[in-house]
């Protein structure tokens, strides 16, 4: 399973990179926009500066809803970086616009999926990767790893080539279980990826061996 962070900060990128574990970094306008980051000059470079420390995919999401202004947007982006992913909704002109840049090489993110039913469509129309809202879907009482679980079911029956993204994780527990049952990709804050260092019994096992060593020589 790979590992993204989803973040626009550049020193946290640097640090997960820095980990050796890193495979690539979504963000959005929201998360730019907590960076400082406005304005279109200031975004496109940002995407590139991003690349230049990941050697892997990075999503750049579209502003427009219209199938039109997507393209647009989409192959302006796309043109930043070969490692640019064109992050795209799941909204009626956001299928057509993923069957357009499908169809042109230009890879794609499917984004704000919620059900097995969109998740489908996406595949259908040659999606690179697939972004099921964990934490969102679990903030309404749902279930969301079920819903990565059905996903990937459906991908193995039907053979779509679309990667399970897993997105809006909240803790490690999500990063576990989306490995479990089934998903291609993990997109968490640096916070998440860091978490899974942390157990008690490791605490102890290091504290007590490095209290046996200074025993031991004196």
């Amino acid at each position: 399973m790979k590992f993204f962070i989803d973040t626009a900060n550049l020193e946290q990128i640097r640090e997960a990179n820095d980990l050796g574990i890193l495979d690539g970094v979504t963000t959005n306008p929201s998360l730019m926009a907590k960076e400082g980051i406005t304005g279109e000059e200031a975004v496109m470079k940002h995407y590139k500066d991003i690349c230049e420390i990941v050697d892997g995919d990075v999503s750049a999401e579209v502003i427009s809803t219209n199938f039109e202004g997507m393209v647009a947007e989409g192959e302006k982006l796309a043109a930043i970086h070969e490692n640019i992913v064109v992050k795209v909704p799941m909204i009626k002109d956001g299928i057509k616009a993923i069957r357009y840049f499908s169809d042109r090489g230009i890879r794609t993110n499917c984004t704000l999926v919620f059900s097995a039913g969109q998740a489908i469509l996406a595949a259908k129309a040659g999606a690179t990767y697939l972004s099921p809202f964990i934490g969102r879907i679990d903030d309404m009482n749902w279930d969301g790893m079920e819903l990565i679980k059905q996903i990937a079911e459906i991908y193995a029956v039907q053979g779509y080539e679309t990667q399970i993204l897993a997105a809006s994780i909240r803790n490690p527990l999500h990063i576990v279980k989306s490995a479990q049952f089934g998903a291609d990709v993990v997109t968490c804050p640096l916070s998440a990826i860091l978490g899974m260092l942390k157990h008690p019994l490791t605490d102890i096992g290091l504290a007590q061996f490095l209290a046996d060593h200074a025993k031991a020589n004196g």
